[in-house]
């Protein structure tokens, strides 16, 4: 229809001789999707009807199946103007707003689709939570609350920041409006844009990032009434893909402090590296109240080896209200050395564990290293062992029931059930033989809970009493 091309038949009926001059063209030359030239014109079969398919299936011909026909614009336009003409077609915007317009000026009221949908979802607001991460020089990962209104389809971005963030007080990253997936610039101000690109509630899906003006948001959980929206409209569950977004715990780095000179108490050169303004370190006002004038005196004799040392008696003193130590030497008639204070009253480190000195370092039979000096403590003073009795979970080897249970492996030997009783210096042989790991002090334990003086003026250790209290 008017393409100015002379139409009508091409070719009468009649036959048709081939190119080669062989004979006429005939139904075996005929093909879908091959080419034909007929007086000098070249055609390309694409399909053939109903009849002819069933004519070349009877005679067990194979003719091949039908190909798409291209079509140009014109014949598109052609198909779109005659489905219009049969009204096969939605009607368009424009004619559904004029058909509007003149029904409201015939009296009928307007049914507006945005005045429906906000009469059905006013107040109803979808709950977003969801990050960006800001990968410039300075950005940092910034954390959103994401409202979607379903009463218009607008969305809004409000900043969620932890307490002394240091960042500006507002909240409104992206104010109230419709969020678009792709922006485009407009030439002219006030020009129609097109509405179906707007985020829809179907487009959001936790676990899914949706584009904020060129910036990545992630979206990683919701709230309860997000959550029953989606199950009840669009069957989806939007728990289910709830990422874990919480930071690791921040670990610093603490600098150790430097060794101390031995010039003065360490505690007080070392509150000199925590503060610029120096004060007086804490002390334990408990300890202060309950153990002042405490005093726990061991006496100890130097174990170096030397024989001008081998007769010097020394007292270790233990303050338990500050954990301090000081050792004093005892005159000793024709020893050679000055009497007096060996060490000063101070808290000292213990070579051994390389901590300041506890009580419980203190025991009667060990060795212990003070002022460079190993020692040998060989007995302590009635008020410190009823001061270490008073205490039997803190100090095990002055609790007489540990000491015996202990000693209940030797239930086999003969001489603990002997009703005169055991030497102690015996009973620590049969110990040490046994493979026990027992010192002085426990003996001194059993000793003073189990003693018993013979007909000699000797102390013996009364066996079965120490099997019975052990359990054995």
């Amino acid at each position: 229809e008017n393409s100015g091309i002379v139409q009508g038949s091409f070719l009468k009926r009649q036959r048709v001789s081939r190119n080669d001059g062989t004979g006429f063209i005939g139904p075996e030359d005929l093909r879908c999707g091959i080419q034909i030239t007929l007086f000098g014109r070249t055609y390309h079969i694409t399909g053939c009807d109903s009849f002819t398919r069933w004519y070349y299936r009877e005679i067990g011909v194979e003719i091949g199946e039908n190909e798409e026909v291209q079509e140009d614009a014109w014949q598109k336009s052609y198909k779109l103007r005659k489905l219009i003409d049969r009204g096969a077609l939605p009607p368009s915007r424009f004619s559904v707003e004029q058909k509007t317009i003149g029904q409201f000026q015939m009296g009928a009221p307007p049914v507006s689709k945005k005045l429906t949908q906000f009469l059905l979802n006013d107040r109803r607001v979808l709950r977003f939570k969801g990050y960006w991460d800001d990968h410039t020089k300075y950005g940092a990962r910034l954390y959103f609350n994401i409202h979607y209104y379903l009463a218009d389809n607008t969305m809004e971005f409000n900043e969620a920041h932890c307490r002394n963030s240091g960042r500006y007080p507002a909240p409104v990253f992206f104010k109230r409006g419709p969020l678009r997936k792709h922006n485009v610039a407009h030439c002219v101000p006030a020009m129609l844009t097109d509405e179906s690109c707007v985020y829809l509630p179907e487009d959001l899906r936790v676990g899914d990032s949706i584009d904020v003006w060129g910036r990545k948001v992630v979206l990683f959980d919701c709230d309860a009434f997000t959550q029953k929206f989606y199950k009840e409209y669009l069957d989806l569950d939007q728990r289910q893909n709830r990422l874990d977004v919480s930071e690791k715990p921040v670990t610093h780095l603490k600098l150790t402090p430097p060794p101390h000179n031995g010039v003065g108490k360490e505690e007080d050169s070392l509150i000199s590296t925590q503060m610029i303004n120096v004060k007086a370190p804490k002390v334990d006002l408990e300890k202060l109240m309950v153990y002042t004038g405490e005093v726990l005196r061991f006496e100890a004799k130097m174990a170096n080896g030397l024989a001008e040392d081998e007769m010097r008696v020394l007292v270790i003193a233990y303050y338990p209200h500050d954990d301090e130590v000081a050792v004093f030497e005892i005159p000793v008639r024709n020893s050679g050395h000055w009497t007096g204070k060996f060490a000063d009253k101070r808290r000292m480190k213990n070579p051994a564990t390389g901590k300041n000195f506890k009580l419980s370092d203190l025991v009667v039979g060990t060795t212990v290293t003070i002022a460079g000096q190993p020692l040998h403590i060989i007995r302590a003073d009635e008020r410190c062992l009823r001061f270490l009795e008073a205490r039997p979970r803190e100090f095990p080897y002055a609790d007489p029931v540990a000491c015996c249970r202990k000693l209940a492996a030797l239930k086999g030997e003969p001489e603990m059930q002997d009703p005169e009783g055991i030497d102690p210096d015996r009973l620590k042989e049969l110990a040490v033989h046994l493979g026990l790991d027992i010192v002085d002090h426990e003996l001194v334990t059993v000793l003073r809970k189990f003693g018993e003086m013979d007909e000699e003026g000797n102390l013996r250790i009364y066996g079965p009493a120490v099997l019975k209290v052990g359990g054995a």
